[in-house]
């Protein structure tokens, strides 16, 4: 399994932390190249240099994926270091558990921008690429994209509206070669799971709700599918949506 990536080109989102950087670890150990994406310059650059020794800044970009003008500078980096992108993976994330009736216009913009807008507009510029060397996406949805969870309405929209952008990329682009599918990761042991903070009165018996019987799952074990469904090996899986929930949906 060490080259099963070998020669691809990687972009991914989210790579200074959490899924995205254990994404960006399983990737470079499988034979990829690595360009990762994520707001905080420093970490980020720390990330890469962890993932994949010492690299110059060429092989990251410091972006905020809700930009849509850094998300098509990000990819335009890419090709012209790396000389191309076979693989697009969608992992930035952000999920605030806050009340329905209390959620601010910009916070509720901020769920979307983030957790859709973000792999829209970083899909869309990398399409041309993809098409171009028979790629494919992996969108890190979430098990809030597939059922309803409390106090995460702006999420939960979001998680839900990027399988339906899974679903109808995979349409257009049936009679192409490029592959779009999805995963929904359940709780990890990643930086934002860990650090929730909950709003004042939330019914805690339905926070856990969410929570899977097995616990929570290492991000490591999450990247493996994204790294498996990112390959050749996978070559017959298009339009499809994974859950990776250590048994939660079940």
């Amino acid at each position: 399994m060490t080259d099963v990536l070998d020669g691809k080109i990687a972009v991914v989102t989210g790579a200074s932390s959490g899924l995205g950087r254990a994404v960006s670890e399983i990737l470079t150990r499988r034979g990829a190249q690595v360009f990762g994406v994520a707001r905080g310059e420093e970490q980020l650059r720390q990330s890469m240099i962890d993932v994949a020794g010492a690299v110059g800044e060429q092989r990251y970009s410091a972006s905020d994926v809700s930009d849509s003008a850094q998300c098509a500078a990000a990819v335009q980096k890419c090709v012209d270091t790396l000389g191309g992108i076979d693989i697009l993976v969608n992992v930035a994330g952000s999920h605030t558990l806050r009340h329905t009736a209390e959620i601010a216009d910009d916070e509720w913009a901020h769920d979307l921008a983030v957790n859709l807008n973000g792999p829209f507009f970083l899909s869309r510029a990398a399409l041309p690429h993809l098409l171009e060397r028979g790629g494919n996406i992996v969108n890190v949805s979430s098990i809030a994209g597939l059922e309803g969870q409390a106090y995460s309405a702006g999420y939960c929209s979001a998680k839900h509206g990027l399988i339906g952008l899974t679903r109808a990329m995979a349409m257009e682009f049936t009679g192409k070669a490029l592959r779009v599918n999805a995963i929904c990761p359940g709780g990890m042991m990643t930086p934002q799971v860990t650090g929730f903070t909950f709003p004042d009165g939330v019914d805690f018996d339905l926070v856990m709700k969410v929570a899977s019987p097995r616990g929570l799952m290492e991000a490591e074990d999450v990247a493996k599918m994204v790294a498996f469904i990112a390959s050749d090996d996978a070559s017959a899986i298009h339009g499809a949506v994974y859950s990776v929930d250590n048994g939660k949906m079940a």
